[in-house]
């Protein structure tokens, strides 16, 4: 029998002293930015992924197998586009639950018809154990206070063999790469943002977007985390070498 899984303390990225001063500031100074821009965020999303994101999270979603009948966790689900997607996808048969921490955000997806919201972290997820069938999350990895923690929930609530879909950007290898998408998404993003959002918060909330991006773990840290939360299939795949997909399977009680 396989020991069981270690969970390690990781934090997604180093302290940004542009935004807060230290580690312990973090959470509520995220918090805080999500609640302010709930409203705005919507719009400021659409333009910066050419309002093609919303296809692009249905599409993985179909990728990782969310299908009709599943229990599905959108975890961190912000405004609940991808937990809309996952009710469509399972229909009547199935249910989501969407967890986000941020009240706003709820209130948001709400709008969009999402139906079980649910105030929560990844860290402590109010669920049972082993009581969904897929666990997502859409580019809220490096928002988390801590990726070991957070990973082993994801393990403890998925059902054996149950599968895990993260949706990430990751800055481009290349120099001349990593350098348009850091105009594109530290400076263009922020400066439309502050014009859609109407505050300093929705320009300081996309700056922060790309300083997570660009300083967040490296994928093979996260796919090492995955493994040592006791997820196995663990897989990477990039899309338009700033997209990133990591798909992960519980490990199935008979195979323990």
């Amino acid at each position: 029998m396989n020991p069981p899984p270690v969970k390690r303390s990781l934090s997604p990225h180093p302290v940004l002293p542009a935004h807060y001063g230290a580690e312990e500031d973090r959470v509520g100074y995220v918090r805080g930015l999500f609640d302010r821009t709930a409203e705005s965020y919507d719009r400021i999303n659409a333009w910066m992924s050419l309002n093609r994101g919303q296809h692009y999270r249905r599409d993985a979603m179909v990728r990782a197998g969310v299908r009709e009948g599943q229990r599905v966790l959108d975890c961190a689900c912000g405004t609940g586009v991808m937990a809309a997607h996952a009710q469509r996808l399972v229909g009547t048969s199935g249910v989501v639950v969407a967890i986000d921490p941020s009240l706003p955000m709820l209130a948001v997806a709400g709008t969009r018809g999402v139906q079980n919201r649910v105030s929560g972290t990844a860290e402590r997820l109010p669920l049972p154990d082993a009581s969904v069938d897929v666990v997502t999350m859409g580019y809220a990895l490096r928002h988390v206070a801590d990726l070991g923690v957070a990973f082993a929930e994801f393990a403890r609530v998925l059902r054996p063999g149950g599968r895990l879909l993260v949706l990430e950007m990751v800055p481009p290898r290349s120099p001349v790469g990593h350098l348009l998408a850091k105009l594109y998404l530290k400076h263009l993003v922020p400066t439309l943002a502050s014009w859609l959002g109407g505050s300093g918060d929705a320009r300081r909330l996309m700056q922060y977007y790309w300083d997570t991006v660009d300083q967040c773990v490296a994928p093979g840290v996260v796919i090492d985390a995955l493994q040592d939360a006791g997820f196995v299939s663990v897989a990477r795949s990039v899309k338009l070498a700033l997209l990133t997909e990591y798909t992960a399977c519980r490990l199935d009680d008979d195979r323990s």
